[in-house]
């Protein structure tokens, strides 16, 4: 009846976690290859042809639109995974933190299907250069531009925030530090004046009050 038993609990408890694991980071990597090859015949041309209707065949628009796309797509995603960093100490910081994950990859999304267009090498990516080479003259070349403004000025706000916390934390600690100083003062004080106090008492004993007893 034991070996049953034992027998009916292993048949319960399924394959060992090590083996449920590997399944699942293979399943993963399965289905991450599947959507990459399907997005990748799909979205650079589609990409392409939307920012062709945004362009319409002018340099200028093709222009401004790539420095749009590469300055907000850049610098809002990297402010928020330095502010993933930042709520780390917050109430419901995994909430913050996978909501912001989830936005700067949506935001990023742009510049990641204009980089499948300059750097792939299907039939999709080189559709998507020449519909833009023709209806969006420009659009790469200043998306470029646009994701190197849009590093600095990243860089630069995580800079000042990481300055703006520091001089908090140096006022905080300032202040904390001139709050004990004082407190410390009063106890002096307050020590000085107990002591003042036992010699006020001691000098009310009349001069010559003891050689008179004796």
């Amino acid at each position: 009846m034991t070996d049953v038993g034992a027998g009916e609990g292993q048949a319960r408890q399924g394959l060992p976690p090590w083996a449920k694991k590997t399944i699942a980071v293979v399943a993963t990597i399965v289905v991450l290859v599947v959507a990459y090859y399907v997005l990748a015949a799909f979205v650079p041309r589609w990409w392409a042809q939307r920012v062709a209707g945004l362009a319409d065949g002018g340099f200028v628009r093709g222009v401004l639109w790539g420095l749009l796309f590469g300055i907000l797509c850049t610098a809002i995603p990297l402010a928020l995974l330095a502010w993933i960093w930042q709520v780390r100490s917050w109430k419901y910081h995994r909430v913050l933190q996978i909501g912001m994950a989830a936005l700067a990859l949506l935001v990023v999304l742009p510049n990641l299907m204009t980089l499948s267009i300059v750097l792939g090498n299907g039939n999709a990516a080189h559709a998507g250069e020449r519909i833009l080479d023709v209806d969006a003259p420009g659009f790469r070349g200043a998306s470029l531009v646009g994701a190197i403004v849009g590093a600095v000025l990243a860089v630069v706000f995580v800079v000042g925030l990481y300055r703006y916390r520091k001089r908090g934390r140096d006022l905080t600690q300032a202040r904390e530090s001139l709050e004990q100083r004082r407190l410390e003062e009063q106890r002096l004080e307050a020590r000085r004046e107990a002591e003042r106090e036992l010699g006020r008492e001691g000098g009310d004993v009349p001069p010559g009050s003891h050689s008179a007893k004796g």
